[in-house]
């Protein structure tokens, strides 16, 4: 078995495919209409799991926006060059909330995606 992907509670579907893959240089797997709701997966270009995107449907999903990981880093997207992808990052108006560090177990720095989810940007040593 694989991790193949983790859902991620959006406001609007439109709004998270343009940070994602606009912002974020995400690919769009798929976006099928549903009636409801649309099935849309985003996965980062160099692979990994995917997330579905899906948009908060009543007062407590709309709640659990950015606050999925209950205010502490829980998405970690892992590069093999975290000068460029954080340059990259920065020119696509993303915002750090630190400076890069480097710790024992890589380069890092902390990140909110528009929603107000908290990444790590992480180079392993």
């Amino acid at each position: 078995m694989k991790l193949a992907s983790v859902s991620l509670i959006v406001p609007d579907y439109d709004e998270a495919i343009a940070f994602y893959c606009g912002q974020m240089g995400f690919d769009l797997i798929a976006d099928i209409d549903q009636g409801r709701k649309r099935w849309v997966e985003v996965r980062p270009g160099r692979g990994g799991a995917s997330f579905v995107l899906a948009r908060a449907d009543g007062p407590s999903q709309q709640a659990a926006i950015g606050a999925q990981g209950a205010g502490r880093v829980w998405l970690f997207l892992q590069t093999d060059d975290f000068a460029r992808d954080h340059a990259l990052l920065l020119g696509a108006g993303v915002t750090f909330e630190e400076e890069p560090r480097v710790e024992p177990y890589g380069t890092v720095a902390v990140f909110r995606d528009t929603f107000g989810n908290r990444w790590d940007l992480i180079e392993r040593r």
